[in-house]
């Protein structure tokens, strides 16, 4: 994915062992925007509250994923913020149902919000807020709006949108893995012209920054598809099989050394990269992502009862 990273980004706190991080590129666009809307408000004070808002709902909605994936055994550590939105690093296992829950936590955040934040809204309303507090009820009005447009927008099929990968994760279960995403991103492609012609029409250049970060990202996800699928089709090293899921491995260089960064082939070599010597004692089902010791993938060896 074409994704922000820490690199050049402010690390903001750290809750339940998640870092946040806040890309220096954030600051640029804030003050813009913040310039460019200064007139909503009586004073500039409320257009950062209103920017602040905004992320906070936007950090709140990746927590929501990088907690969900912890709680089906993923990996989840890092959310980085930045002038699109925010990133949640998540690496679930790689099946539908651990996928689906990791990415569809984010916008049920925002649906949690959406039952917090109407009632203060319709309280404020009559509380005479419009006139005795315009200002507040302005920002009150804006973060439920912001939130709604924001649940709206990602749940667009649009890969690699949530909606577009809880799309894809639903297709899982019916056609595999890479016929899914292949699926997701093809629709992604047709998502992605839309938007570029919303982009046109509106005469928004953020809007036509927004569908060039998708259509990359769309054309990554379309490159992994057909990965995934040639792997499939690929030969397996029937010798050995997943103790947990029964998938064999594939047969190639699929696993990187992390010691001299060359691809070698875990199973051919029972662990050890051929190139510099490291040994691996464990490795990552590819199908249903745990973890096993090379020797307990072997498939056990009959041997017949010798007779006397």
């Amino acid at each position: 994915m074409v994704l922000p990273t820490k690199q050049g980004a402010i690390r903001l706190f750290r809750f339940a062992g998640i870092s946040v991080f806040l890309h220096w590129s954030w600051f640029l666009v804030a003050a813009f925007e913040i310039q460019l809307r200064k007139g909503d408000y009586s004073s500039p004070i409320w257009n950062v509250l209103e920017y602040l808002g905004l992320f906070a709902i936007v950090t709140t909605h990746e927590f929501g994923h990088a907690l969900a994936c912890r709680s089906v055994g993923g990996r989840a550590d890092q959310i980085v913020l930045w002038p699109l939105g925010g990133v949640a690093y998540v690496d679930p296992p790689p099946r539908p149902g651990a996928v689906l829950w990791s990415i569809a936590a984010g916008p049920l955040v925002n649906v949690a919000l959406f039952a917090v934040l109407t009632p203060l809204w319709i309280m404020s309303r009559h509380l005479g807020w419009p006139h005795s507090m315009p200002d507040a009820y302005g920002l009150m009005f804006a973060i439920w709006m912001i939130n709604l447009a924001l649940l709206i927008f990602n749940l667009l099929p649009v890969y690699p949108l949530d909606g577009g990968q809880i799309l894809q994760a639903l297709l899982w279960f019916v056609f595999g893995r890479g016929r899914s995403l292949m699926i997701a991103t093809l629709i992604g492609f047709v998502g992605v012209a839309g938007i570029g012609v919303l982009a046109v029409l509106l005469h928004s250049w953020w809007i036509g920054i927004l569908a060039a970060f998708i259509l990359m990202n769309c054309w990554r996800g379309w490159q992994h598809a057909r990965a995934l699928l040639r792997l499939a089709k690929g030969p397996r090293h029937n010798e050995f099989v997943c103790p947990d899921c029964g998938e064999s491995p594939p047969a190639g260089e699929y696993w990187g050394c992390g010691h001299c960064r060359k691809p070698f082939d875990m199973f051919a070599t029972h662990g050890i990269c051929p190139h510099c010597g490291a040994q691996y004692v464990a490795t990552r089902c590819a199908n249903c992502g745990r973890s096993h010791a090379i020797d307990e993938w072997l498939i056990p060896t009959s041997v017949p009862p010798i007779v006397a």
